[in-house]
């Protein structure tokens, strides 16, 4: 097997660690138990925790036991963000983010065999903990000079919103975390985000004042774009890992439109494909960059993780149907709405002319522009050549009742949506 270290370095997911070659000894002498902290401050994962759980099933792989934590108890205080307080959720929120996340997490670990992943909750450790206790037997070892020193702490610090003391005290929290976990679990390493690393290496001090102990922690680099604009976001906000905050549709989307300049740094952090198959695609991409090859293979690997096969399909299907190359009238009404939902749109309340709906889209910029189109032969109304000015759809092609599909020339899409009156 090829040693874990060298896999994830040449995977691009280690851009920080306490002592590389002291980890690499450990999983050498393994096994190793490592955790992993997802904080419930949303109801779903996104693309960027994406980036741990796939380094955590690496290590997992490699012959170690995982430990996924839930954060039942930070969730509830939140890490400190870089410019102003979070908004505190309530414990009944909380709560049931954290049986969500739970949920995904499950999808990405094995949890049988040799090296079963178990699922722990800080909350389990902190409910029943006085403040006189957390302040006695953990905040003793703590020095402010050095917690202020922190970065996350330092930037708010300088910013004109501060710092509460509740996310101040964040980083206590995650190193008892640790420390907690070193002494149920034996475990001795803690992976996450490069900016988390204050954090991180506040569990590692922890346990080496209180326990004697020499323990790591590795930093997985912050994932960017080449053309500047910021990892996981588009138009529509965040890429989540809960297929009704994201469809799978247009997760699948989000991975096809990787550019050429991302597509390899992706494949290699976000699949489980060999170096060969890389380096492969890789050499595609620059001799035959049309084909979006590498694009395909990362689309349909990370969708398959997430979602599964059978949303694969759907999403390959849609993505087909749009461009005539399969059955509109077979897509189900979810991924339909799904698939129009990334395209220009107009409502209408009543059926008008194809020229009038070429121009409300905006596929056009006029009536007169519509019928050259027709004319021309580049109007189609959900694939099907449009030849006639003056037609107009009728209630039998609206798809699932609601939407019709218009496409100018071979790329250019819009929806129209019927929206009916009571």
């Amino acid at each position: 097997m090829t040693d874990i270290v060298d896999e994830l370095k040449w995977r691009g997911l280690i851009a920080l660690s306490t002592d590389e070659d002291a980890l690499r000894k450990a999983f050498a002498d393994g096994p190793v138990t490592f955790y992993c902290g997802f904080d419930p401050t949303a109801p779903s994962l996104h693309i960027g925790n994406l980036v741990q759980l796939i380094t955590m099933r690496h290590i997992q792989n490699a012959g170690n036991f995982p430990l996924p934590l839930v954060g039942g108890a930070t969730g509830l205080i939140g890490d400190p963000r870089p410019t102003s307080e979070r908004t505190l959720n309530d414990p009944e929120t909380v709560a049931a983010w954290v049986l969500r996340l739970r949920g995904q997490v499950e999808r990405f670990l094995d949890f049988e065999g040799p090296h079963a992943a178990r699922v722990v909750n800080n909350l389990d450790w902190t409910s029943g903990m006085s403040a006189i206790s957390l302040l006695r037997d953990i905040g003793k070892y703590f020095r402010v000079n050095t917690m202020i020193a922190k970065e996350a702490v330092a930037r708010r610090l300088n910013s004109d919103a501060g710092i509460s003391y509740t996310e101040f005290s964040y980083q206590v929290l995650q190193g008892m975390d640790y420390l907690e976990l070193n002494r149920r679990y034996g475990c001795t390493l803690q992976t996450g985000g490069s900016d988390q690393w204050g954090n991180l290496t506040a569990g590692t001090e922890l346990i080496r004042k209180a326990e004697g102990k020499s323990v790591h922690a590795l930093g997985t680099p912050l994932i960017t774009k080449a053309d500047g604009t910021k990892f996981g976001k588009t138009e529509g906000g965040a890429i989540w890992l809960d297929a009704e905050m994201t469809s799978p549709y247009a997760f699948y989307q989000f991975w096809l439109n990787a550019d050429d300049r991302d597509v390899a740094n992706f494949l290699r952090i976000f699949t489980f494909r060999s170096q060969e198959e890389i380096e492969e695609l890789e050499r595609q991409t620059v001799e035959k960059p049309a084909a979006r090859a590498a694009q395909r293979a990362l689309a349909e690997d990370v969708t398959t993780l997430v979602h599964g096969q059978e949303q694969l399909d759907r999403a390959i299907a849609a993505s087909k149907a749009l461009f005539g190359q399969g059955d509109l009238t077979e897509l189900d009404a979810a991924t339909l709405d799904a698939a129009v939902a990334e395209l220009p749109q107009a409502q209408v309340g009543e059926l008008a002319s194809i020229v009038d709906l070429l121009a409300a889209t905006g596929l056009v910029p006029s009536k007169s522009a519509a019928r050259r189109a027709v004319k021309e032969g580049g109007a189609y109304l959900n694939n099907a050549k449009v030849t006639d000015e003056e037609a107009a759809p009728t209630e039998a092609d609206l798809l699932h009742g609601r939407w019709l599909l218009l496409r100018r020339g071979k790329r250019s899409l819009a929806a129209v949506e019927l929206v009916r009156t009571a």
